[in-house]
């Protein structure tokens, strides 16, 4: 039995659905009540979990022998993750594979801050770990930016000048699902990336090429991205840790392309034209 934390975000949802058609016995656990009960509508084993409810965390645990790690973040992940991992071995749970992020060892950036204490707490106990170092993922344009391409034809962030190594989340979940159904993966550290790395003015040459118009990217100053993000939702620590991170890697960093994914999973990695292809309806 495998169980998949973080079942409604970009990773977790692509591990159930590939978990699903396998048909390997998975249990997915939700943060929000109304997910729960709308997978569990429609077939899945799901629960409702809140990490730091040790109640739930340890329900949640009945029967799993591994488990697929990945809390949302918040000034409280690291917190969280370690109660669902206490809970994990004390459940007995063999193997954790954990969601991470590119050079999370470094700690360059506050996200890397939150999933390092993590990373170090597995390491440093008896159960089996992998950890997924995936760069910055393609779904960003699809769940974040859709509207803004789709109505004006153009997408903004904190400003990276630098090429991005993007990685398709379904390649992640590959990725995830291999590590948890198969053997060969205890004590590694997995860096993931597409298979090229572009500039967000190359990513809009792409997808202005896929839409048939001109899409263009602006990147915002700390203030700009500061004052806009919050109009759109993202939660103050949010807004702050990204910036931070668009800061770090404004010229370089987050470029190398890794040969992981195809080694893994036997086929190369989603490009940022397939991706966008596959995507083009919704934007428009």
């Amino acid at each position: 039995m495998i169980l998949v934390t973080g079942s409604g975000g970009n990773v977790g949802g692509a591990l159930v659905a590939r978990l699903r058609a396998s048909e390997i016995p998975f249990r997915a656990a939700y943060h929000s009540p109304e997910a729960a009960r709308e997978a569990a509508a429609s077939g899945i084993d799901a629960v409702v979990l809140e990490m730091a409810d040790s109640a739930t965390v340890r329900a949640a645990m009945d029967g799993v022998s591994r488990v697929f790690l990945l809390g949302a973040m918040s000034p409280v992940q690291t917190q969280n993750e370690v109660n669902v991992v206490e809970a994990a071995l004390s459940a007995g749970v063999e193997h954790i594979v954990k969601q991470s992020l590119w050079r999370a060892d470094e700690e360059l950036t506050p996200i890397a801050r939150l999933h390092r204490p993590v990373e170090r707490m597995l390491e440093e106990s008896e159960v089996d770990w992998t950890f997924l170092r995936a760069n910055f993922y393609m779904q960003t344009f699809s769940r974040n930016w859709a509207e803004s391409i789709r109505s004006a034809n153009t997408f903004g962030s904190p400003l990276i000048r630098g090429p991005i190594a993007f990685v398709d989340v379904t390649d992640v979940a590959e990725v995830a699902f291999r590590a948890l159904t198969e053997d060969g993966h205890a004590g590694k550290a997995y860096p993931l990336t597409g298979p090229e790395a572009l500039t967000y003015e190359q990513a809009a040459s792409v997808l202005s090429e896929v839409l048939g118009r001109p899409i263009t990217y602006q990147g915002m100053s700390n203030e700009q991205a500061l004052s806009v993000l919050p109009q759109f939702g993202v939660p103050d620590f949010e807004a702050r840790a990204l910036v931070e991170v668009c800061n770090v890697y404004l010229d370089e960093g987050v470029q190398t392309v890794t040969g992981t994914v195809e080694e893994i999973i036997g086929r190369p990695p989603t490009s940022f034209r397939e991706f966008a292809v596959a995507h083009r309806d919704l934007f428009g």
